[in-house]
């Protein structure tokens, strides 16, 4: 007999052994492939959302920020139009025609502030949704 057919044979784990598989080895199997399939998708969905969640926070606060910004501006100028400094503060003066105090009103200043804060959250509310946009360039930090 040859040596060719004496040698030691390499014995393979059940699982690669396809001549004599079972139903139940070949469900196994496919149980197996797929929850390898998914453990690798969910790996991979994890390490992108950790990867872009700061970056997308970071972008949704400037934008509110800014937003913010802007109606807040906007709807002080709008309130201030209506009113006058002398609504304001009153400015007494002694015989000579120097300033002895200034007083401020704080009825008109009260609702000053709370118009202002009124409009500005009504403002706010109507914008509705905005788009924030993720630059692919920012995941390359380039």
């Amino acid at each position: 007999m040859s040596k060719i057919y004496s040698r030691p044979r390499i014995r393979l784990p059940i699982i690669f052994q396809a001549k004599f598989e079972s139903k139940e080895n070949r469900k196994k199997k496919k149980m197996l492939l797929i929850f390898t399939v998914m453990l690798i998708a969910i790996i991979t969905a994890k390490t992108i959302l950790e990867a872009v969640l700061p970056i997308f926070d970071t972008l949704c606060t400037d934008k509110a920020k800014s937003l913010a910004t802007i109606i807040s501006n906007e709807q002080a100028t709008v309130v201030m139009r209506e009113h006058s400094y002398e609504e304001l503060f009153s400015v007494e003066k002694d015989n000579s025609g120097n300033i002895i105090m200034i007083k401020s009103n704080v009825s008109p200043i009260n609702e000053i502030i709370s118009d202002i804060a009124v409009k500005i959250q009504k403002e706010i509310d109507s914008q509705g949704r905005d788009d924030v946009e993720i630059a692919i360039r920012k995941f390359y930090r380039i």
